[in-house]
């Protein structure tokens, strides 16, 4: 018996069907868990001593000092990258043609060109013109890592905005322009707010892929967490190899936990929106309503 309209609850078989793919699938995984750590221990990447070196305190210090360089990248990319998606959401729905011609031609552009490619390019352009930028300053991996970030996920928060801002019923924006309100009015004071909380997952999902893209700038020598577990392992000896394996295995844990924290943020940030939601209360069918009150009548 079907218990939605839209999904039919398995029978016997197919429970049965179901339940034999998730223990092979299950015991697939655990294979291949075992195995990675069998060949682990093999290769000796497993040891005491290539593990011991994370209880120094200048390797530590590293990968702090790369954590703290990550996190301060996102945190000025991804409000940049939020500032100028809504910018070209909005000039993207505008009246105007060149408006809506310049934003759509930038949106797909950098949509378009590679984030490496991107990063790169501006790293060089930086170099060269390093003495007329002068709000460049010597950090110019960092505005190069921080610029290529923004346009780029900025060019895909674009997309989210105004797929959010579409999906506003038409009657809601009707009603606002015969209420008198203006179209700067009916952008942020109902498409936007609407917009921000139907599209808020798509949105931090999306800053997650800006917080990852950050280890891209190691390929312009800037000091961010992969670049600094990669100089740091390059410098590191133990048992006459090089860790590269424990130091790996330690920087992703740390990009999921960073990851995995930004979706909780994400979250708990969505359940707040839902009980904070306001709407009309609708008299219920036993209330009476009053009388209106005629000018003029005793």
């Amino acid at each position: 018996m079907s218990s939605s309209v839209l999904y039919d609850a398995p029978g016997p078989k197919a429970r049965v069907r179901n339940l034999v793919y998730t223990v092979i699938g299950s015991l697939a995984v655990v294979g291949l868990v075992a195995f990675a750590v069998y060949r682990l221990q093999a290769k000796g990447q497993l040891d005491a001593d290539v593990w011991n070196i994370f209880n120094n305190a200048g390797v530590r210090t590293n990968l702090r000092n790369g954590v703290l360089t990550t996190l301060q990248v996102f945190a000025v990319a991804g409000a940049l990258s939020l500032a100028i998606g809504l910018l070209l959401a909005v000039a993207r729905l505008s009246e105007h043609k060149p408006v809506r011609w310049f934003a759509t031609g930038f949106i797909e552009l950098f949509r378009a060109i590679p984030l490496l490619i991107t990063i790169y390019a501006l790293w060089v352009l930086f170099l060269t013109y390093k003495k007329d930028l002068g709000v460049v300053g010597d950090n110019t991996a960092f505005w190069a890592l921080v610029v290529g970030l923004s346009v780029y996920n900025g060019a895909v928060q674009a997309e989210v905005f105004r797929a959010g801002i579409n999906a506003v019923p038409r009657g809601q924006v009707e009603a606002a322009y015969a209420l008198g309100l203006r179209k700067y009015q009916v952008m942020t004071t109902l498409l936007v707010p609407q917009a921000v909380r139907a599209m808020l997952p798509t949105m931090i999902s999306q800053l997650v892929v800006t917080l990852k893209d950050t280890s891209l700038g190691y390929i312009i020598t800037y000091g961010e967490l992969l670049f600094a577990a990669r100089t740091m392992a390059n410098n590191i000896i133990v048992n006459g190899e090089n860790p590269f394996t424990a130091v790996t295995i330690v920087v992703g844990a740390i990009y999921i936990a960073m990851c995995l924290a930004l979706s909780s943020v994400a979250s708990w940030l969505e359940r707040r929106g839902r009980r904070s939601k306001k709407g009309v209360t609708v008299a219920s069918s036993t209330e009476v309503a009053e009388a209106p009150v005629i000018p003029g009548s005793p």
